[in-house]
């Protein structure tokens, strides 16, 4: 298994970075790789990715989710194996800290190489660092769930 670990700081206030995160159709606007994700239910969504040529679909489940401090999910079902959280940290009253794991399991060779190459820590540092321009730029979120998930 695989582990990532990436923060960024955005100058936007911590609700602002929350609930743009639970816009999960808006992330091919800033993830590369992620070419669609439907939202099919408050909890769950189904993810069309295409990264290195390898194209996948599988959906997540939140399994955990308290405005403005944290997003958690796993996959389930599809043919990739991952999860992660996101928390949400104020830093003042316009700014915040995104804090991201992921933990994923890489199966082709290719995905093992990047792996072991750092290559998918680079692509979600990038990923971050596209998400503070595409909230930044705005100012304000696409929207917003403010539903709370316990976990278990």
């Amino acid at each position: 298994m695989s582990q990532i670990q990436q923060s960024i700081d955005v100058d936007v206030p911590v609700s602002v970075a929350y609930n743009q995160w639970t816009q999960f159709e808006s992330f091919p606007q800033f993830m590369s790789g992620v070419e669609s994700i439907t939202q099919v239910g408050d909890t769950r969504n189904h993810w069309v990715t295409n990264i290195a040529g390898v194209k996948r679909e599988f959906d997540t489940e939140i399994t955990e989710q308290h405005p403005d401090e944290r997003i958690a999910w796993r996959s389930i079902g599809g043919n990739a194996e991952h999860a992660g959280v996101v928390t949400f940290h104020r830093l003042n009253d316009t700014s915040s800290r995104v804090m991201i794991q992921i933990d994923w399991q890489p199966s082709s060779v290719a995905e093992k190489v990047g792996s072991a190459m750092d290559v998918d820590e680079l692509q979600v540092k990038q990923d971050a660092e596209r998400f503070k321009e595409f909230i930044e730029s705005r100012g304000q979120q696409t929207g917003s769930w403010r539903g709370d998930v316990e976990a278990g």
